[in-house]
């Protein structure tokens, strides 16, 4: 609406004026709780910041189905085979609610993909990193999925609707997942051989930091988190919910019989939480510009998953053509 109105010294003020009005009637929705809808009005930067955040979100479940899907012909036993196919599906579905979530935004499928692709869209670093043992199986349900989970419940509270109500279903089967990574790890650390259990912790060894790495950037180099947080497209700090994911964590791992890789690791009873060492943020952002273990590859499987796909999306459409020249004939 703006744009067409007259570009005159007067016109600006009164844009000015209006836009302030109504970016103050947004924010005082937000903070009154009301959730916002595809045909509500809404700043070109909530958009823009959803749109972004949904698209990377939507991304990241799809390219995280890779480090578990090359497992699936190689799992000990029928039952894990199960699972784990029933996961990397449930993964897949989740990027297709979250594709489906972005688009009330008005933005198109194919561009997202597009922007994945190109390498211009981002998705979650953790996914860039190999999986050698099965034991990386269950350390991805127990700490990639339950840091997930510590993340995303919030999500269903978030100020943006298609994307709160997404992610009730997202969260409901994360939590399947978590369960399914722990159980697999309590039969090889507790009723497993020492060499499973030696397994368990090398693979513990490999995934801690990355994990913790998962919520992002602490909050002083964060330049997203204040105003998403102001939206409530967040509801906690990345620090909040990273402090949350140790606390949590510990206690599961001494049940394990597993030894958390971090020798500055310890109680803080005046705090009442753990105290954590420093995180190596060097890394996160090598892996974040595209230089990780597995960045390439992961893209790449992408890439020629999608261009392999390419006829059955052409066999879609033609069948969709042919079906609205045979309504316009009739």
């Amino acid at each position: 609406m703006y744009a067409q109105l007259v570009d005159t010294g007067v016109d600006k003020v009164r844009d000015a004026s209006e836009l302030q009005g109504l970016e103050q009637q947004f924010q005082k929705r937000i903070d009154d709780g009301v959730r916002v809808e595809p045909k509500d009005w809404m700043p070109d930067a909530y958009r823009r910041t959803l749109v972004r955040q949904m698209s990377q979100h939507a991304h990241s479940e799809v390219v995280g189905m890779l480090p578990e899907g090359n497992w699936i012909t190689r799992a000990p036993t029928l039952k894990r085979k199960a699972i784990l196919m029933a996961k990397v599906q449930d993964e897949a579905g989740h990027g297709l609610y979250l594709y489906s979530a972005a688009e009330t935004l008005g933005v198109s499928r194919d561009d997202m993909v597009a922007d994945l692709h190109s390498g211009k869209a981002k998705y979650s670093s953790i996914f860039n990193y190999p999986t050698l043992s099965w034991a990386d199986i269950g350390m991805i349900g127990w700490l990639v999925d339950g840091a997930a989970i510590i993340n995303q419940i919030p999500l269903c509270r978030c100020s943006y609707g298609p994307y709160a109500r997404a992610m009730v279903r997202v969260c409901k089967e994360e939590s399947f997942h978590q369960r399914q990574g722990y159980d697999l790890l309590i039969q090889m650390c507790r009723h497993g051989t020492q060499e499973q259990k030696d397994m368990a912790q090398d693979a513990l060894n490999r995934w801690w930091w990355p994990a913790l790495m998962m919520f992002g950037p602490s909050d002083s180099d964060s330049t997203n988190s204040e105003q998403s947080m102001k939206w409530r497209i967040k509801l906690f700090s990345n620090d909040e919910l990273r402090q949350k994911m140790v606390d949590q964590t510990v206690p599961q791992a001494d049940y394990l019989g597993l030894t958390i890789p971090d020798p500055d690791l310890k109680w803080n009873a005046k705090r009442g939480h753990y105290d954590f060492g420093d995180i190596d943020w060097s890394e996160f952002w090598a892996v974040i510009k595209g230089n990780g273990p597995c960045n390439r590859e992961r893209l790449q499987a992408r890439v020629d998953a999608h261009e392999n796909g390419n006829w059955v999306r052409e066999a879609f459409a033609a069948h969709a053509a042919k079906q609205q020249a045979s309504k316009q004939v009739a």
